[in-house]
């Protein structure tokens, strides 16, 4: 192979991981922008882990009813798609025995449930604000079940 040819290969491995990454960030923006507003109830962590600089560890409490529904085997394991009942409030949870409201997609890493993120970044120096986070804030994409973490809500659903 000579050098041009193997620079145009280069040039067009960069094109296509470039324009996977705009496409990712393009669905990701459509999501937030025209997605369905869900909550999702926070379950505590590790108090050592919960402040990591400027980022807060975070588990849901929809993550552990899935691992819970898949070990019992009331959520078959090949599915990556959980289905949701949304309370008044648009609180959801787990439904495996009716019809759902929605549906979200999750992911299994390292043995456990990942719905998206297990992380909330903030700017340096605003940590206590978000001590009182009970619930994160996802805008979830309806036909595909992509859910996107946009803020953290206290009890009353209030923005933190």
């Amino acid at each position: 192979m000579n050098v041009v040819t193997t620079r145009v290969i280069i040039a067009l491995a960069v094109l296509l991981v470039l324009g996977a990454v705009n496409y990712s960030i393009y669905g990701k923006e459509r999501t937030i922008a025209t997605g369905e507003e869900i909550f999702l109830e926070l379950v505590p962590v590790d108090p050592r882990s919960l402040m990591q600089g400027d980022y807060m560890a975070l588990r849901f409490r929809l993550a552990q009813e899935i691992d819970a529904a898949r070990r019992e085997g009331t959520l078959p394991d090949r599915t990556r798609l959980a289905s949701l009942h949304l309370d008044e409030r648009r609180i959801g949870t787990l439904e495996t025995r009716r019809d759902a409201d929605l549906a979200i997609r999750f992911k299994i890493r390292n043995n456990e449930v990942w719905l998206g993120t297990n992380a909330y970044f903030f700017e340096e120096g605003t940590a206590q604000r978000f001590d009182q986070a009970k619930y994160g804030e996802f805008r979830i994409d309806a036909r595909s079940g992509e859910a996107v973490l946009v803020g953290l809500r206290d009890e009353h659903l209030q923005k933190l």
